[in-house]
């Protein structure tokens, strides 16, 4: 969440950049959070003052004559009285000032473009070339289901639509993208994390998924615990509550794990193949540091690269966008997307999202650290960003390397993890 001190300086910046998100009702939050604020402030004198004459009184009380005691212990527990309401009052501000507060989005950066979804995003990088094919490609759906690969319909009857089974060698290669995509993380030194897949919503609070997100989120009531969607948010969340050495920093944290999403509100989009799916793998890599924007700035374009590494060696064409307002969210000061050429798509197709968020995350986590300095104990900044989210990176890559015949070009950088093969598949067209 945002520095209360800086709302109370600076509303209309404020205001304005939940607006520039097209977040209206998030900034009318910024004026409840003041009026909050400036009542809660107003009631500290009276009770600052309070707490001293009942303090004061158990001293007077000896002083006193047996007549006057007991009108005297009459206004004190009178006192007692309106301090207890006084207090009840107090701890309930306090509680909406943080629910209000949470409610602010973090301020978009200055270079965050204007617009109001995800097709004014603004194009920053372009990189390969889209494949000339010489014969009319096929989805990857289509290619998946003739070689056996994949099945859709009996996942269907089983778990509900958007699920799916992978068989054979589209299994193998699953696991290939996922098991290269830890290992390019591993030699850029990120210590790897095998994190918990269910969590307390105290996590997804904290990592400014609640309240807002609770839509995408399967929970389970019973526990009060809620399945991940990323590792973001149990990686982010390890240091919750900590004071942080200076020296330990930067944390850099890479992790594979089981994902699930509802994808509330997509109802009849993307609805065949792997495109939008409720179960999924993910490598994400997360960043803690100091509080310095130049770094989180330079930080911010090393997770970029790190995923366009692992892009390159898939030998699969991409584009990087810089995300506008409307589709930033709530949490993000500044977002880009990868977006990987899908030819059944006919366009790119987003598989990455990289974004840094300041302290707004370690403000609601309580995740500090003591500056080398000795000076008072500081917020942390976070980033994280995608390296690869599958089964969805095994569009381009069927689609990308298909061959005339239906079998699938294996890159060079993945056959060490398919025991050396070239080629997936068997004639099928």
């Amino acid at each position: 969440m945002l520095d209360l001190k800086l709302l109370r300086d600076h509303p209309d910046a404020a205001r304005a950049g939940a607006l520039k998100k097209r977040l209206p009702d998030r900034a009318a939050a910024v004026d409840r959070v003041l009026a909050l604020d400036a009542e809660l402030r107003g009631m500290t004198p009276g009770l600052d003052a309070l707490r001293s004459e009942l303090k004061g009184g158990s001293r007077d009380l000896g002083k006193l004559a047996p007549a006057e005691r007991e009108a005297f212990l009459q206004r004190q527990k009178e006192k007692k009285t309106e301090l207890q309401a006084l207090e009840e009052r107090e701890k309930q501000l306090r509680a909406d000032l943080l629910r209000e507060l949470s409610l602010v989005p973090n301020l978009p950066d200055a270079e965050v473009p204007e617009g109001k979804d995800d097709t004014e995003n603004v194009e920053v990088k372009r990189w390969g070339t889209v494949r000339d094919f010489g014969f009319l490609p096929r989805p990857h759906d289509e290619l998946a289901e003739k070689q056996g690969w994949l099945d859709t319909k009996r996942a269907a009857d089983m778990a509900g639509s958007r699920n799916y089974f992978l068989f054979g060698d589209l299994a193998v290669l699953h696991d290939a993208v996922l098991r290269f995509a830890v290992d390019l993380m591993r030699a850029r030194g990120f210590v790897v994390v095998d994190p918990p897949l269910l969590v307390r919503d105290a996590a997804m609070f904290g990592t400014g998924f609640f309240p807002g997100g609770e839509e995408q989120t399967y929970r389970a009531e019973r526990d009060g615990l809620n399945l991940i969607g990323t590792a973001e948010v149990p990686v982010t969340s390890l240091h919750s509550g900590e004071l942080l050495a200076e020296a330990d920093l930067p944390k850099k944290y890479v992790a594979r794990s089981a994902c699930f999403r509802r994808e509330a509100g997509t109802y009849g989009k993307d609805t065949r193949g792997l495109y939008r799916v409720h179960q999924f793998q993910k490598v994400e890599q997360v960043i803690v540091d100091v509080a310095d924007k130049a770094r989180s700035v330079q930080h911010h374009q090393d997770i970029v690269a790190n995923a366009e590494a692992l892009l390159q060696a898939f030998e699969l064409p991409y584009r990087i966008v810089a995300v506008c307002g409307g589709d930033l969210g709530v949490p993000q000061a500044m977002k880009y997307d990868i977006e990987t050429w899908m030819p059944s798509r006919g366009n790119y197709g987003e598989t990455h999202s990289a974004s840094r968020f300041y302290d707004y995350q370690a403000r609601r986590l309580e995740l500090r650290y003591r500056p080398k300095d000795g000076g008072k104990p500081l917020f942390c900044h976070t980033l994280n960003n995608t390296v690869v989210a599958s089964p969805r990176m095994l569009i381009p890559l069927l689609e990308n390397h298909q061959q005339r015949d239906g079998t699938v070009r294996v890159p060079e950088a993945l056959r060490k993890y398919l025991d050396g093969r070239e080629v997936l598949g068997r004639p099928v067209f």
